[in-house]
């Protein structure tokens, strides 16, 4: 899995990129624990599923910002 581009996640909806990070954190989790019982893993999977689910938590709380200020 490469990495996603930014522009590509902008096009998700919130409800997708929800569930976009609680499948990344899953795959976070389970990548720790290869590496904890130290089975095969490649290792810069890691980082690049923290980046993926810090670009999309911070997506989520800009458009939930958005929608806030708009509500008020």
């Amino acid at each position: 899995m490469g990495l996603a581009k930014f522009t590509e996640i902008v096009s998700l909806s919130n409800d997708e990129i929800s569930e976009a990070i609680i499948e990344a954190e899953n795959q976070l989790f389970n990548l720790r624990f290869r590496q904890a019982t130290r089975q095969s893993f490649k290792s810069h999977e890691i980082k690049n599923t923290k980046r993926r689910i810090a670009q999309l938590k911070t997506l989520l709380t800009t458009r939930l910002q958005n929608l806030e200020q708009e509500a008020n």
